[in-house]
């Protein structure tokens, strides 16, 4: 048939959605597929060089708003008409709870005013003049709330401009995933389904999306777009709302909102009222869950800011429902890695703008990166989960006035948020698919050796292939053709940057060639096998003593002791599955012992008593058993390293007084740290020097009370620092004060250190500890050298306010951790 005789040149070329029909075309990227249910969602489009007909017909056809490029008869609420920011605005500002916040500013502002002189009680007409006065601030305030609702709201004006806006951005989107947006057929037929119901019912729906790219929240327009649905609202940091850029977003769904709200009790009033004025109109929605972009790979752990104002709106009353429907958004290679690398390396951020934005564009026109792959969970109502949660929380759920602020309310609160934003994480695990590159990046990261030839290879990756499937996973198939193929575009699109090939061999043999940035594909796969490679890395503190197979065994109970420290360590690094520590750890044992990786030992009663490597295991070289281990060494050795830098935190023996260490510096001295012992040879992976892990460690060690954090309610003084007293390690005043690898701080280094990655520098102890221990030292010294230095921008002693609000947080932190009952490091 010639080409312009093809029906579905006109239509969508790989799926076509009439009414409630959506029919799956024959044309596609890849082959034949042994099942229909995935299919990508759009093809590359004509280009103007070479189609200069077919293009400029394209471009008529968006213009004209024929057949579904119209955008008409959507599922959801109207949107993209005239006069609907002003719609908006005007609701928005007319809101109750924001009327109510306005009269509050307005007493408070007055309150001042008569303290300070201003209004005067004994004057005649003071009633009249407070009046006045009155009016006169809210309608200040009143004009500063319009012009931040102006600026921030969504402006869904124009079809004309959404029809050009999605031809615009598929054009850049399909040139650089050549290989188009992949979604099941399956996942858009329910959520489609879904979005009728709540149409009807005048409910939103809530997407919360993974987010590893800036390209999330354009495929999910883009997949709304064609799907038929209304498009979400988009929660969007104001750093990208720069010129003309910013005005762009904000007319496609973008709704501004600053990084950091501080104390301003307006706006944040301002954004509930925006959140409430959207969910009460069913309007779409979505906000991504972790926050910000995920520069390792992995999900991070959830941010609750914009989960409170959702959750707020159900428990205060004002919005009846609402939809969540979690996404996972998978990359064949993620645009902004590069970037990430330099990011988590200490190279400080650079802030966007259009100059920027037009150069990328550009440059994102020759790239060839593969496909995106787009699942959604089955959504669920948030009404329906808040009351199963509280009927779990408290014996009498109908009782509890959560719209009121009580320190009941606020701890119930902070658990459905915490419970809510875990589970949100694991629907989108559970319905994430591993990619190519993935399979690639894991295989290679966790091998011995330089390299491994393209057999081995393969070999590996049908065995990771196989344990995906196994732990309920999902690999991204290319219908009929064969893994090699699908390795080699793998390959491709890594690109040789990422991995090198040794040619003129007996075989083409592969390496990392920057093990950094390629470790952001393996930490796609982390999630699966999080379990295993902590049992495997806690077998490990025996497996590195050596010797016979009875010597390498460890009992449950030092193994089940080891697993709970380093599930612990890696609470916030981590999601773990929700079914608690022993029936993980029982359901693991009994995996790796199928998977004949692993001998467990029973009594007469089937207990496990002891578990060992299986003599299969052993025969095979180890190498499963190893996978386990490499996927979660580069974590230990950067807990281990941020443990280790904690030392260089002891104040000098001639320091009397408490000194507080900015938080950043700190940070950014043990990533110096980091990189000077990988260089020396005491770190294995310069992985465990990433900057985002040595954070989540600090986190880690604040919530435990390891170190004491304070912030300043001035923002110009950074949150600063010092470690607790009981942690603090003594010093040797007969050798200079040296550092004593002794002590509570000393231990907990030791107990990580006993599953790190053995190394033939780190077989003498003792040596270690006093070469380490010496840089942290040195290091440390210059952290307190310029917290005491005069022209240090922050104080390095604590008022008599912060040190009691420090006081107050440990107390508090303390008795919440008793509360919940969670594990202790």
């Amino acid at each position: 048939m010639a080409q312009d005789d093809d029906p579905t040149r006109d239509s969508a070329p790989d799926l076509q959605i009439l009414g409630d029909q959506i029919t799956l075309q024959p044309r596609s990227y890849v082959e034949a597929r042994r099942n229909d249910d995935q299919e990508p969602l759009m093809h590359n489009m004509a280009r103007f060089r070479s189609e200069p007909l077919q293009f400029l017909r394209e471009v008529s056809l968006y213009v004209s708003g024929t057949g579904w490029r119209a955008y008409d008869s959507v599922i959801g609420q109207p949107i993209f008409y005239s006069g609907f920011s002003e719609q908006m605005r005007n609701a928005v500002v007319s809101a109750p709870l924001l009327q109510t916040r306005i009269s509050q500013l307005a007493d408070r502002r007055l309150e001042i005013e008569e303290k300070e002189g201003w209004l005067k009680r004994e004057d005649k007409d003071f009633v009249t003049k407070k009046a006045q006065r009155r009016a006169i601030i809210e309608s200040s305030i009143q004009e500063a709330a319009e012009k931040m609702t102006n600026d921030m709201i969504c402006k869904f004006e124009s079809k004309t401009f959404i029809r050009g806006a999605y031809y615009l951005v598929t054009q850049l989107l399909t040139r650089a995933y050549h290989q188009g947006i992949h979604v099941s057929s399956e996942e858009v037929l329910r959520l489609r389904k879904v979005a009728e119901v709540a149409e009807k019912k005048k409910q939103s729906i809530i997407f919360l999306p993974s987010h590893r790219s800036h390209v999330d929240y354009v495929s999910m327009q883009l997949i709304c777009y064609r799907l038929g649905l209304a498009l979400p609202v988009v929660v969007a940091g104001d750093n990208l709302n720069f010129p003309v850029v910013g005005s762009f977003l904000q007319h496609a769904g973008a709704m501004w909102i600053r990084r950091s709200f501080g104390n301003d009790a307006l706006y944040t009033t301002l954004v509930q009222a925006y959140i409430d004025t959207l969910l009460q109109g069913g309007y779409n929605f979505e906000c991504f869950i972790e926050g910000g972009r995920s520069r390792t790979g992995k999900l991070l752990p959830p941010k609750f800011g914009i989960l409170s104002f959702i959750l707020d709106s159900l428990l205060s009353g004002r919005v009846k429902d609402a939809i969540i429907c979690p996404v996972s958004t998978q990359y064949d290679k993620v645009i902004e890695t590069e970037g990430y690398v330099t990011e988590l390396l200490g190279v400080p951020k650079k802030k966007e703008n259009l100059a920027d934005f037009l150069s990328g564009g550009s440059s994102v026109l020759s790239l060839k990166l593969g496909r995106v792959d787009v699942r959604f969970h089955e959504p669920w109502s948030l009404r329906g989960y808040i009351d199963e949660q509280l009927t779990k929380l408290t014996p009498s759920p109908a009782a509890l006035r959560l719209d009121l602020k009580t320190p009941e309310s606020a701890a119930i609160k902070q658990k459905l948020l915490r419970t809510m934003g875990y589970k949100v994480l694991s629907d989108i695990n559970n319905v994430s698919v591993v990619m190519p590159t993935a399979l690639i990046g894991t295989v290679l990261l966790t091998l011995r050796g330089r390299g491994v030839g393209k057999s081995e290879l393969m070999r590996r990756i049908e065995w990771l292939i196989a344990r995906v499937g196994a732990k309920g996973g999902r690999v991204a198939h290319f219908g009929n053709a064969p893994l090699s193929d699908v390795v080699e575009r793998g390959l491709d699109v890594l690109g040789k940057d990422l991995v090198g090939v040794v040619q003129g061999l007996a075989e083409p043999t592969y390496y990392a060639v920057d093990r950094f940035q390629l470790s952001f594909y393996r930490n796609m796969t982390i999630h699966l096998f999080i379990t295993e490679a902590l049992v495997s890395a806690s077998i490990y503190t025996r497996v590195k003593l050596g010797g016979g197979p009875a010597h390498q065994e460890i009992s449950y109970d030092a193994l089940r002791d080891q697993v709970l420290f380093l599930s612990s360590l890696f609470r916030g690094e981590f999601i773990f599955p929700g079914d608690g520590l022993v029936v993980n750890l029982e359901k693991t044992l009994v995996g790796l012992e199928d998977d004949h990786i692993l001998e467990l030992k029973r009594n007469e009663k089937g207990k496990i008593l002891s578990i060992g490597l299986a003599d299969e295991e052993r025969a095979a070289g180890r190498e499963n058993y190893d996978f386990y281990c490499f996927l979660i060494w580069p974590f230990i050795e950067s807990s281990w390293l941020a443990a280790v830098s904690l030392m260089g935190l002891t104040p000098p023996l001639e320091q009397n007084d408490d000194i507080w260490i900015e938080v950043a510096k700190a940070q950014n001295t043990a990533q110096l740290l980091g990189k000077t012992l990988y260089h020396q040879g005491d770190l294995s992976y310069f992985e465990a020097v990433n900057k985002e892990t040595l954070k989540n460690s600090y986190q880690r060690f604040e919530e435990e009370g390891i170190i004491y954090v304070v912030k300043s309610k001035d923002s110009k003084v950074p949150p600063r620092l010092r470690l607790a007293s009981e942690w603090r390690p003594t010093r040797d005043p007969e050798k200079d004060g040296a550092l004593q690898p002794s002590g509570k701080l000393w231990n907990f280094i030791e107990r990580i250190a006993s599953s790190r990655r053995e190394g033939k520098n780190r077989r003498d102890g003792a040596t270690v500890s006093t070469r380490v221990l010496r840089l942290a030292d040195e290091l440390g010294s210059r952290l307190f050298e310029d917290a005491t230095h005069p022209e240090s921008k922050a104080d390095a002693k604590l008022s008599d306010e912060e040190a009691a609000n420090v006081k107050r947080a440990v107390r508090a932190e303390r008795r919440r951790r008793r509360l919940e009952g969670r594990a202790h490091l």
